[in-house]
C-alpha cells in the first residue's frame, strides 16, 4: 500500500508539471475558437497558428541568431570558465581561495544589477547592435566556474603528474587530458548555458534594436506584446512552442549526461 501511495503521489506530481506543456503544443495546433475550452485534445489538427506566426515576424532569421548567439556563448563559458575553474583547483597561487569566494559570492547577485555598467560598457566599444554585445557579457559564468572547480578537483593526482612528466603544459592537460574524464560536467555546463542564452530577453531588448540581428525570444516577446499576434492566443502559443522546442529536444538526447553530473557534482575541499 505504501509502494502505490508513493507511486500514485509521484503520477499526480509528474502529470502536474507536465500538463501544461502537453496543452501548450496541442493548443497551438487547435482551432483558434476552441482554445479557450481545450482539456484534452481539439477536434481537428492545423497549422494555422503556425502558418500566420511565420507570415507575420521573420521567426527563421531569429531564431538562427538565437543558435549563433547561444552557441558562441556556449563555447566560451566552457572554455573559459574551465580555464578558471582548473587554475581554482590545482594551480597555487596567493589569493586563490579569495578569488574562489568572490566568485562564489557573485552568484547572489542578480544580473540586473550589472545591466547599466555591461550598457555603457557596450556603447562606449561601440558594440550595440551587433552579436558581440550579446556573446561578451556572458562569456564567464560563476556556477559554471564552481562545476570544472569541484571536477578537477576530484581527478586524480596520478593523472596529472603523468602529464605533466611527459611534458604536457597546463592547457594541453586541461583540454587533452582531463576534458575527456569530464564529459558530464561538460554537458551540465553547456546544457545550463545554453539554456539560459537562449531564454535570455532583457539584455537583448537594451542592447539590439535591429530587427535583422534581434535574438528568438526577443522577436517573440515583441510579437505577443507588441501588436502583431493581434491578440490571437494560438499564434502566441506557436510562437512559445519554437522557443522551447529546442531545449527540450536538447535535454532529451543529453539528460543522461545531465542527471549524472548532477549526481557527482557534490563539493570537495
Amino acid at each position: 500500500m505504501k509502494k502505490i501511495l508513493i507511486y500514485l503521489f509521484l503520477s499526480i506530481a509528474a502529470i502536474t508539471f507536465l500538463y501544461p506543456f502537453y496543452w501548450m503544443i496541442v493548443a497551438s495546433l487547435a482551432p483558434e475558437s476552441e482554445i479557450s475550452g481545450l482539456w484534452v485534445f481539439p477536434s481537428k489538427l492545423t497549422l494555422a497558428s503556425y502558418t500566420q506566426m511565420l507570415s507575420k515576424i521573420p521567426i527563421g532569421r531569429s531564431l538562427l541568431n538565437s543558435v549563433i548567439v547561444a552557441s558562441l556563448t556556449t563555447l566560451g563559458v566552457i572554455i573559459f570558465s574551465s580555464m578558471v575553474g582548473y587554475a581554482l583547483a590545482l594551480m597555487r597561487f596567493k589569493g586563490r581561495n579569495l578569488i574562489f569566494y568572490i566568485i562564489i559570492f557573485t552568484m547572489t547577485l542578480p544580473f540586473q544589477i550589472t545591466l547599466i555598467p555591461n550598457y555603457i560598457t557596450m556603447v562606449k566599444l561601440n558594440l550595440v547592435d551587433t552579436y558581440a554585445a550579446l556573446v561578451l557579457p556572458f562569456l564567464l559564468n560563476a556556477f559554471a566556474i564552481l562545476l570544472f572547480r569541484q571536477a578537477f578537483m576530484g581527478m586524480p593526482k596520478a593523472l596529472i603528474d603523468a602529464a605533466r612528466v611527459d611534458g604536457c603544459s597546463d592547457l594541453r592537460i586541461l583540454f587533452q587530458v582531463l576534458f575527456p574524464n569530464i564529459i558530464p560536467t561538460i554537458v551540465i555546463v553547456g546544457i545550463l548555458t545554453f539554456m539560459n542564452s537562449w531564454n535570455e530577453v532583457l539584455w537583448p531588448l537594451i542592447v539590439i534594436r535591429e530587427e535583422s540581428l534581434m535574438t528568438m525570444p526577443q522577436m517573440v516577446t515583441l510579437f505577443s506584446v507588441g501588436g502583431r499576434a493581434e491578440s490571437q492566443l494560438g499564434v502566441k502559443l506557436a510562437s512559445a512552442v519554437l522557443l522551447a522546442l529546442p531545449i527540450m529536444i536538447a535535454y532529451t538526447f543529453f539528460q543522461k549526461y545531465f542527471i549524472q553530473s548532477m549526481a557527482s557534482s557534490g563539493l570537495k575541499e
